[in-house]
């Protein structure tokens, strides 16, 4: 893409109504704009990089064998009077009347229907488990949005449902998200750690959080250093196996968020080993038995032939939020510093003279060779200072900046510059395009 065509409207200042990092660079950057309050617009560059995050959950999902749905966003109110939800959900449900007068809501979350699905097309313990889920835009009406898209009342997430003949099941569903949730994460460049949580109006008995450590981070952790150094895609999984011991492995060290800490368990930690810090949720998984499948007849004929209440968990990962939580893990004071993994093109190529001819041909030739090698590539042809270009790559953190300037251009050089470490190559086009495309 060209950036003298590209859609990308970046602020030079801070804008004032910006009061963390993630928020000041996705509006300084062009990801955002707000529409109203905690509602945003996704610009290119931004949906560019929900896309890709979106990408990375949808394929460890399915590793793990939960299959994708697509579940409306507004939903009808008798499903939730049915699980008993619709008057204790609170003011968050924005809760609306059809044309008919009739009830129904934009749904916050999707317990019942796909509870409703569910119920409908299984019949025998022959179909179980099952796990599916929906990446579908959700709406919770905050009385106090803040914080971009960290906090606001639109957002995109991830929810998956599992639906299982016993306890013993269940839990082993529990434990395949669980791990897929890790290398989830891992995955995106972050390093999340599982806590022990509070279920919250979801329901159930067991829940644990996922967490990054940011400064920015809306609540207090506690945790051990090893759970924060642990290379997680370093080990291979195998979902039909026991999962049990991978998630004893991370759960026997202590973690856990304020509402939980134990501070005499923490204290008995290794000095050097305890950490306290602030932490963002990224992801929270719930087993809750048969809170919502007997209130709503999901039963299925068991082995006998009897009628068996089946054992339900569900697990969340916010998207859209995802976009600001990496941005919170990994800038600097020029920007953004995407991971290879989400970025919204791989190479920023900077052409420092646009109109000199041996710039324009080198450009040309290196944006040509990349477009083919499959690397996607943001070029700023753009008739512009050599400082704003610079500033505006730096801004938008793509993890690759590919230089060609006049005397580079007769030399047959280019510099090439890694943005998360700062370093910089000066190579011929070709080495430098071997570097990038490898």
């Amino acid at each position: 893409m060209r950036l003298s065509a590209y859609f990308l409207p970046v602020l030079k200042e801070n804008p004032s109504e910006a009061q963390i990092v993630s928020h000041r660079l996705m509006l300084r950057a062009g990801m955002v704009r707000q529409s109203a309050a905690g509602i945003y617009s996704w610009l290119p560059l931004g949906l560019r990089v929900l896309r890709n995050i979106e990408r990375v959950v949808r394929e460890e999902q399915d590793r793990a064998g939960a299959q994708e749905i697509l579940m409306p966003t507004i939903q009808a109110a008798d499903l939730w009077r049915e699980s008993g939800r619709y008057d204790d959900y609170g003011k968050e449900m924005l809760r609306i009347k059809d044309r008919h007068d009739r009830d129904i809501l934009f749904g916050p979350t999707a317990e019942e229907v796909v509870t409703d699905i569910f119920r409908n097309n299984v019949k025998s313990y022959r179909d179980l488990p099952k796990n599916l889920y929906n990446i579908q835009w959700k709406f919770r009406d905050e009385v106090r949005p803040r914080f971009g898209v960290m906090r606001g009342r639109e957002f995109l997430m991830k929810d998956a449902y599992s639906f299982d003949i016993d306890k013993a099941s269940a839990r082993r569903s529990y434990n395949r998200m669980f791990v897929a949730y890790l290398r989830t994460f891992a995955r995106l460049g972050l390093q999340a750690v599982p806590m022990a949580a509070d279920t919250g109006p979801i329901g159930g008995d067991l829940s644990h959080e996922f967490i990054i450590l940011a400064d920015t981070g809306e609540s207090a952790v506690f945790c051990h250093r090893d759970l924060i150094e642990r290379d997680v895609l370093a080990d291979s999984v195998d979902y039909a196996g026991d999962l049990q011991p991978v998630v004893d492995r991370w759960t026997s060290l202590y973690a856990a968020t304020d509402e939980k800490h134990d501070a005499a368990a923490f204290d008995a930690i290794p000095e050097d080993r305890r950490i306290a810090a602030r932490g963002i949720e990224v992801g929270h998984i719930f087993y809750f038995g048969t809170k919502y499948s007997a209130k709503m007849g999901a039963q299925v004929a068991g082995p006998g032939g009897e009628s068996v209440t089946v054992e339900m968990g569900s697990y969340g990962i916010g998207v859209s939020r995802l976009a600001g939580a990496i941005i919170e893990a990994s800038h600097d004071d020029a920007g953004i510093i995407w991971p290879d993994s989400v970025a919204p093109f791989k190479v920023g190529l900077i052409n420092l003279k646009s109109g000199d001819a041996d710039c324009d041909r080198v450009c040309a030739e290196l944006y040509g060779k990349l477009n083919t090698a499959g690397v996607e590539t943001l070029y700023d042809d753009r008739d512009e200072r050599a400082g704003a270009k610079f500033a505006t790559m730096d801004l938008i953190g793509l993890p690759w900046q590919l230089t060609v300037g006049p005397r580079g251009a007769k030399a047959g050089t280019v510099e090439l510059k890694h943005r998360r470490t700062g370093e910089k190559h000066e190579l011929s086009a070709d080495a430098a395009l071997a570097k990038v495309a490898g």
